[in-house]
């Protein structure tokens, strides 16, 4: 394939988000945005909220949400290092930026701990040049999911890529909170679950602890000591249609479908979960 069929083979397989007011207000009960239900005028309203609106809505400590336009462009600076300056460049009406905002105005320790270490590759690097930090860092940044367990041994049948055993087998211990979604935290990922039905992967960091906010402090100190995301194959792909109540039709069938639920691949490991220091 040439350069430019890559392209636009690329182009033709981009996202495109739809428009305002699509879906309506009831596609956004969905499990996946429960985290931004604070947020949730923000992302209904009939009309997009501008930079002053989310800035007032979404204080951050040394932070502020600016219009991305040609003028702030033509500054040169890599994204990221503009946000350590305080910018955080915005397009208006954009739905990947609006969830970006809003999971700033939720996790801003996770947010700003991401981009310190984007910052520290990008002074190695430069701006030009991106490593398997990097791409780890995007990847969680994106699609992070954090999911928070009480026991390390629930993790087996995910280990083995078991997503029947993982889901069905454990459906009690997720109803109980023995396994939970903690936090999703990747903007990308709420952007395309705009189009329902679309079956999407997270990539996951797993903690042992009991509480949601004890794992967020938790993968928030490993972000920022470099403990995590030194190489994108440390995060754990999940399929989230399998989580119990994510999807309508989870029955035994659904399981077997090798499209989505991928099986492991040879050789493939995963590390062990974090554990926070409360659990």
């Amino acid at each position: 394939m040439t350069g430019t069929a890559a392209a636009a083979g690329a182009e033709r397989r981009r996202f495109v988000a739809p428009p305002r007011g699509y879906p309506t207000a009831s596609g956004f009960a969905h499990p996946l945005f429960e985290g931004l239900s604070a947020y949730r005028d923000l992302i209904v309203s009939a009309r997009w909220p501008d930079v002053d609106v989310l800035n007032a809505r979404l204080p951050l400590a040394g932070r502020r949400f600016i219009d991305q336009d040609q003028a702030l462009a033509a500054d040169g600076l890599h994204y990221e290092s503009r946000v350590a300056q305080g910018r955080i460049a915005t397009r208006a009406g954009n739905w990947h930026d609006l969830f970006n905002a809003l999971v700033w105005g939720r996790y801003p320790a996770i947010k700003a701990a991401l981009n310190a270490r984007q910052c520290l590759h990008i002074a190695r690097n430069g701006p030009h040049r991106r490593n398997r930090a990097q791409e780890a860092l995007t990847q969680f940044d994106e699609t992070g999911v954090i999911v928070r367990v009480r026991d390390a041994a629930l993790l087996d049948a995910w280990d083995r890529h078991d997503w029947s055993g993982l889901f069905r087998g454990r459906i009690e211990g997720w109803r109980r909170g023995d396994l939970a979604i903690a936090a999703v935290v990747g903007h990308a990922l709420m952007e395309q679950a705009l189009l329902p039905g679309r079956r999407l992967v997270g990539k996951c960091l797993v903690v042992r602890a009991e509480t949601g906010e004890d794992a967020l402090a938790r993968v928030t100190e490993a972000i920022e000591a470099g403990e995590v995301l030194a190489d994108p194959l440390e995060l754990r792909p999940l399929p989230l249609a399998g989580v119990p109540g994510w999807h309508p039709h989870q029955d035994a069938g659904f399981y077997t479908q090798a499209d989505y639920f991928r099986p492991l691949r040879e050789g493939r490991r995963y590390p062990p979960p974090l554990v926070s220091s409360r659990s």
